[in-house]
């Protein structure tokens, strides 16, 4: 028997959750929806998965709004990745911010980010790391080359 998450994520979306559905399941490969609750023909709450993680969604209406204080992280492993993610959840309305973050048309922040820029930024040569550091807050989307090669000095 599978364990569920203890803490989940619960999403509050005004009258687009099943395009929010549909837009996530589509850009995720492992993706499954639990359920989605209806009232009439509208979508009211649902359960679903991406990449394993559980998330609840509302269609709670105008009354709040997705802010960066909370963003859906990517560790991303290819700069293939990172580009495929970016340009899937900035489409049709999404707008990319700095440092590997964006926003998508819902208005929820993500992180599009490298598994290697912890190391990077976190080298104990703090010269190195503070070369990442500079070049990542030049960037919008990351590259993951040109954060290796700032590193280096290059």
């Amino acid at each position: 028997m599978e364990k569920e998450q203890k803490i989940t994520p619960f999403l509050w979306f005004n009258g687009n959750i099943a395009e929010a559905i549909e837009l996530y399941t589509s850009v995720f490969k492992n993706t499954k929806v639990h359920y989605a609750n209806k009232v009439g023909d509208k979508i009211m709450n649902a359960k679903f998965e991406l990449e394993g993680q559980v998330l609840l969604a509302l269609d709670g209406g105008p009354h709040y709004a997705f802010t960066p204080a909370i963003s859906m992280f990517i560790d991303c492993k290819t700069q293939d990745e990172i580009d495929y993610y970016w340009d899937k959840l900035i489409a049709d309305g999404g707008k990319p911010s700095r440092c590997g973050w964006l926003v998508d048309k819902f208005g929820l922040s993500w992180q599009v980010v490298p598994d290697i820029l912890g190391k990077l930024i976190g080298d104990p040569n703090r010269t190195k790391a503070q070369r990442a550091v500079n070049a990542m807050l030049q960037m919008d989307k990351l590259d993951i080359q040109q954060l290796k090669d700032a590193h280096e000095g290059k």
